[in-house]
């Protein structure tokens, strides 16, 4: 027998919602098959299985929040014959309010525990398909040239998941199991007429990383753009490319020129990583898209490397892809640098909290008509207003204002956006 357990499917999950059952309790099932879909942080995913033989039993019912590495269902023989681990079906509990995740006990409709794996895994057979791994291990791997035969997984079961990866990228010691956050404070009551509203996988784990992400001693700058030459200029691109049906926004020409000036200051282009500073090697930038749960970063990767019309087309996909709750574990995670631009929405000013472990986050304001003083004239200009949060254990203020200053320059002289 074998339980298949909970996976770690992105670096932020520390639980995850069984969605639904994609096969029934009986049926065969071979490695790579989907058994099931998995609501995690930031989308919704495949559940593949790792073993075959028959699917015994469900151990959770759809809808049912479970930690990483419980048992939710039990591949056998096709003889009937539970595992250990297996009990009746948990069904779907109301969230418990006060525990961090991994702290959380079970109910006592949840199965026990899964027995500890044995101490010496099996050696892989040679090729990937014989290796236990997460689907974001696999793409991490394959993005950095990485030989999953050659990891020690931490994950349940052996499991190699993402986490491993980086480690061997880095040379770090990978750790099995993300800190717990720390323990809210006791909710206020309720009142008459107050409507309790279930948080969402999503809202959740946002919830913990912006607490996790307040604990870094942050500083904030701010610098003006004069930003009619970048608006003239979008304008000139947007006419030439019209019959081809791409639209360039602002925001997609601030990834471009993040991208060109983190290129031209890499030590931004970093992330604190406990006792030492992890600089990347590649520029990879997120942006901050609202969509009906809360928040998600879609990365733009090596942005530095691609033209204004790739930036485009790209960030318009990875948009709709994120408000559909359909985006894959390495379309939203390892971005180095993110943008959060509310513009849009007529906000002049704003700071953002920083997407940890990066280094920074931009907050951009709306263009607004302003005077200014030129040649000691009061003239009307067109003015943008950029707010750096900056975490001061990777960054002091005189490189963060170096960064910011060299940045403005770029957008006020645009043609440097895509040289």
């Amino acid at each position: 027998m074998t339980d298949v357990l909970m996976p770690r499917l992105s670096d932020t999950m520390t639980e995850g919602v069984l969605s639904q059952w994609l096969k029934d309790e009986g049926a065969p099932v071979h490695r790579g098959d989907v058994l099931a879909e998995i609501e995690t942080d930031k989308a919704t995913m495949e559940l593949e299985a790792y073993d075959e033989g028959v699917l015994e039993r469900h151990l959770v019912a759809p809808g049912t929040t479970v930690p990483i590495g419980q048992p939710i269902a039990v591949i056998g023989d096709g003889t009937g014959t539970a595992s250990a681990a297996a009990g009746p079906l948990a069904a779907p509990a109301e969230p418990a309010p006060a525990a961090p995740p991994t702290a959380a006990a079970p109910t006592a409709a949840a199965p026990a525990p899964a027995a500890p794996a044995p101490a010496a895994l099996p050696e892989p057979a040679p090729g990937a398909a014989a290796v236990r791994t997460s689907p974001l291990a696999r793409a991490t791997a394959r993005e950095h040239g990485i030989d999953l035969t050659k990891i020690t997984g931490t994950g349940p079961g052996g499991r190699i998941v993402r986490a491993d990866v980086q480690a061997a990228i880095t040379g770090a010691a990978p750790t099995a199991q993300p800190a717990p956050a720390p323990a809210p404070a006791p909710p206020p009551p309720a009142a008459a007429g107050d409507e309790k509203i279930p948080l969402s996988a999503v809202r959740r784990i946002t919830a913990r990383r912006l607490t996790e992400s307040a604990t870094a001693p942050h500083f904030y700058l701010t610098a003006i753009v004069d930003a009619g030459r970048l608006l003239g200029f979008r304008a000139e691109i947007n006419q030439r490319l019209a019959a081809s049906g791409v639209k360039i926004s602002v925001t997609d020409l601030l990834v471009r020129a993040c991208a060109v000036t983190l290129r031209a200051r890499p030590e931004v282009n970093a992330s604190w990583g406990g006792d030492h500073i992890l600089r990347r090697a590649n520029i990879h930038i997120g942006i901050a898209v609202a969509i009906d749960d809360g928040l998600i970063v879609p990365v733009i990767r090596d942005a530095d490397r691609k033209s204004i019309g790739e930036i485009a087309s790209e960030a318009h996909v990875l948009a709709d892809r994120a408000r559909a709750g359909k985006l894959t574990p390495d379309e939203f995670t390892g971005s180095t640098f993110t943008i959060s631009n509310l513009g849009m929405y007529g906000i002049d000013h704003f700071t953002a909290v920083i997407n940890p472990p990066e280094a920074a986050i931009l907050a951009v304001g709306a263009a607004t008509e302003e005077p200014v003083v030129r040649d000691g004239q009061v003239v009307p200009a067109t003015i943008m207003k950029l707010t750096m949060s900056i975490d001061h254990r990777v960054l002091d203020g005189a490189t963060a204002a170096a960064f910011l200053h060299e940045l403005v320059q770029v957008l006020e002289e645009p043609l440097r956006i895509v040289v």
